[in-house]
Order: C-alpha cells, then structure tokens, then sequence
C-alpha cells in the first residue's frame, strides 16, 4: 500500500522524518509545526509530497498540525537565543552535582515550554536529581539528551581539516557509518590522524564521496593487471577513480616507460 508523506527535518540534526502532510499543500523550505512523541515542534520541509511504501515506514505516521507563520518562526528563533544564553548557569548547576557531564548546547522549543540541553559524557549519567533543580530553576519542562561526538560538531559547527565547513554542518545527510574500507576505496593514508575529523573519528566526506570511488573502481582495471593499448600490452601501475585515467607501465628490454590512458583507451579483461 502507498502512502502520502512529507519529508521533514528539525533544529540541529540532518535526519529526515516522515510526517503525514494531512492535505496541506507544503512547499520546500517551509516551516510547519508537526506533531512528535515529545508534543508539538518546528520543523522545516526538505521533501514536498511523496507517495512510499509503507512497509518502509518503522513506526505510525505522525500529522503535520498547520504551516507556522513568520511570527511563530520569528518568535521560536528568540527563544532559542534566550536558551543559549543560559549555558553559564546550567554549567554551574552541573558542577554542583559533580557529574562528569559536558553541556555542548541549550535549545528551546518553539513556545518556549520545554528546554533540551544536550551533552556528552564518556559514561552513563545519572541527572534524575539534576533535571529535577533545572525544571525547579527554569519553571520548564527539561529534557537531557546526551549526544555523540558528531552531533557535538554538527551543533557546534567549525572547519573541517580541508579548511571548509563540516561536512555534518552543511545538511549533506547522515554519515554515522564511516568505515576504513571507504578510505581504502580510495587510496587515502590509513593513518587515523589524517583521516579524522574535529570529532574525532572518520571524516563524514569519505562516506558521502565513496559511491563515486565505488563505481569507479567496478569499471577500472586493478593495479597490477595487464591491459592493452595502441602502444601495446601492459601492466597497471597506478588508477586515477576520479579522472578514470589509467597509468600503465611498458617494459622493453632493460628500459620501462610509464604512460597515461582514459578508460576508453585500453583494453582488459574485467573481472566479476
């Protein structure tokens, strides 16, 4: 069976979530307020209206309750300055508890009912007592979201070590899987120190590029194979996955040469 749905995706986070559209005609781009297990939130629509499976859906669709207005929008962006601001205070109250807890982030919802700080932590904390003196502080509804080292530099934003912004920061999609077989994929040093981000493990950029390398690599020779070309046989010895060009090295007598081909220039036999 085919559903309608609308792709929606909240403050802080490159997850889309499908939402029932309820017969609202939503653009790209526009704010609604959208019904969640946590109550009414903001969110902004990435995809307008589509029709899935739904059998790919893991749980009931919730509703788009209306589209916000430029007031509600407006007003849900102080609030959430209004938030931020209080980062000193919240630390403060942190530290009396003594918990090994770092707050990266204070956010507001959009009528300014419920607070989310978000954390980090090596281990499991326990904030029952904590929450309970920030809602008594705040006069709110509190919630404690702790958070891995990704979102940390997602929220907090800052340059990659190719001197661009985060990849994570750019609404490129989710990379949370990001293995060493990608960075092999495309002949990168193995060496973890060159290959991480700011947050300490493997750059979101080898997973959101390694389709590409991965296509490459099905039509390319390997390195080491014979192929042959206008100039006569031989052997692999470097592939450029990007330019899809082909070093191959000649040996005649005691001399070898190295020359370059396109794809298109060489022939070899491809291996299942």
């Amino acid at each position: 069976m085919q559903v309608e749905v609308v792709g929606i995706k909240f403050k802080n986070s490159n997850h889309i979530y499908s939402f029932d559209p309820n017969d609202l005609e939503l653009k790209k781009g526009e704010y609604v307020l959208v019904d969640t297990e946590k109550g009414a939130d903001l969110g902004v629509v990435i995809k307008e209206r589509e029709k899935i499976d739904a059998t790919t859906l893991q749980a009931p669709l919730k509703k788009v309750l209306k589209i916000a207005t430029k007031e509600m929008v407006k007003k849900a962006e102080e609030y959430d300055k209004e938030a931020e601001n209080l980062y000193p205070q919240v630390k403060s109250i942190v530290k009396e508890f003594g918990l090994e807890m770092k707050i990266v982030k204070i956010e507001a919802n959009y009528d300014n009912t419920r607070y989310v700080i978000n954390f980090t932590s090596e281990n499991r904390v326990d904030f029952r007592e904590l929450v309970k003196k920030l809602a008594e502080t705040f006069k709110k509804r509190i919630e404690l979201r702790q958070i891995g080292s990704r979102d940390e530099v997602r929220m907090l934003g800052g340059f990659g070590p190719c001197g661009k912004i985060c990849c994570c920061v750019q609404n490129m999609g989710e990379f949370d899987h990001v293995s060493m077989k990608m960075a092999k994929n495309q002949n990168l040093s193995l060496n973890p120190a060159s290959i991480s981000g700011l947050c300490g493990k493997l750059m979101c950029c080898i997973a959101y590029e390694n389709s590409t390398y991965q296509e490459s690599i099905k039509l390319m020779p390997k390195v080491g194979a014979q192929v042959s070309t206008k100039e006569g046989k031989g052997t692999v010895v470097f592939n450029d996955l990007l330019k899809r060009e082909v070093d191959v090295k000649f040996v005649k007598g005691e001399d070898s040469e190295i020359k370059t081909f396109t794809l298109d220039q060489i022939n070899f036999k491809k291996e299942n």
